[in-house]
């Protein structure tokens, strides 16, 4: 099944989030928005319990493919409460992290071809055990993937943005970064790129640490001692990078013209500019993965969960660009063999 011909795989997230709604949302979109097959791995009576429209559990993905234009195709996990939208719990986290699970050894065993993950709550995860800073960290480990191989980027129509450091505080940013980790991350942002995008030669601006990108050591030297020679060791790698640019200069119209990836010391610097310019379109991709993972770049909206207020869009954006990146990934494969 493996392939670009299988489905693609939507981990539900939290039962208690927008997840259910949106998901449903997607499949109702599947004609207008030109979505091809995939199942859910969830609670189904999560989804019935925010949305009317024919549900079908299988028990085969192979099934998903002659099921999808009737029904939306569901793989069941029952373990949360399907009668508390917006109350997230201890059961709705399990029930999350087994659908997370089994999403991605699904994918890893190419009965899916693409994972797309919904939205969770970490905060119970944490409560249950979950042990890593999010689900990149999670699929990351399942893929045997180091922690620093793997890439978060967020893209929109008008911009990509790589956070080199996640979800972490900011008073430990500076002494995380390093020239090795920022090195790491720019390699598997322009190998990503290529293989997911078809950009034969990426073009990488990093943004400074510092305001004013430091002012040549007058606020700041992590520019000089880290993002500077890490640049100049990509350049010498054949590595189209740029930079450090004082990030409040890189994100207008003109200056997003002139490069493919943002690439930015922490979680805000990256993730202000793209929700600000494409937030009900942002999608979340991890580079330097064996399976081609996506995610819609917010969170699991509690306030507005069982009202049908939900905008669908990232997650559209989400399964569109997984099944536009296997389609990349094959064509790559084929041109490199």
């Amino acid at each position: 099944m493996a392939g670009t011909q299988a489905p693609l795989v939507v981990a539900v997230g939290d039962p208690a989030g927008i997840g259910p709604e949106i998901v449903a949302k997607a499949w109702s979109a599947r004609a207008t928005s030109r979505i091809e097959p995939f199942f859910a791995v969830g609670d189904p009576r999560t989804i019935e319990s925010v949305w009317r429209g024919p549900l079908q559990r299988i028990k085969d993905p192979r099934d998903a493919v002659q099921v999808f234009a009737e029904a939306l195709p569901i793989f069941a996990v029952e373990e949360a409460r399907p009668d508390l939208p917006g109350r997230p719990t201890y059961e709705g986290a399990r029930c999350a992290l087994q659908s997370l699970e089994l999403a991605t050894g699904l994918t890893m065993a190419g009965a899916a071809r693409a994972l797309v993950t919904g939205p969770v709550c970490k905060s119970q995860l944490y409560a249950i055990g979950f042990n890593h800073p999010g689900q990149t960290e999670f699929i990351a480990e399942r893929c045997g993937v180091a922690h620093d191989n793997a890439v978060m980027m967020l893209a929109g129509p008008s911009l990509r943005v790589v956070p080199i450091t996640t979800h972490m505080p900011l008073a430990d940013v500076a002494r995380t970064l390093s020239i090795e980790m920022v090195v790491a991350k720019g390699r598997a942002t322009a190998r990503g790129l290529q293989k997911n995008f078809a950009i034969a030669n990426p073009r990488l601006a990093f943004a400074g640490f510092n305001p004013h990108a430091g002012e040549d050591g007058m606020i700041g030297r992590e520019e000089i001692d880290i993002l500077q020679p890490a640049i100049a060791q990509l350049q010498a790698e054949g590595i189209d990078a740029t930079g450090p640019f004082a990030a409040d200069t890189m994100f207008h119209s003109r200056a997003r013209s002139q490069y493919d990836a943002a690439i930015c010391c922490y979680h805000d610097q990256a993730l202000i500019p793209l929700k600000t310019l494409c937030f009900d379109e942002g999608v979340n991709m991890t580079l330097g993965l064996p399976i081609v993972r996506t995610s819609p770049d917010h969170g699991t909206a509690f306030d507005i969960a069982g009202t049908g207020a939900a905008n669908p869009g990232a997650m559209i954006a989400a399964i569109k660009m997984a099944a536009e990146a296997t389609r990349t990934r094959a064509a790559y494969i084929s041109e490199a063999a």
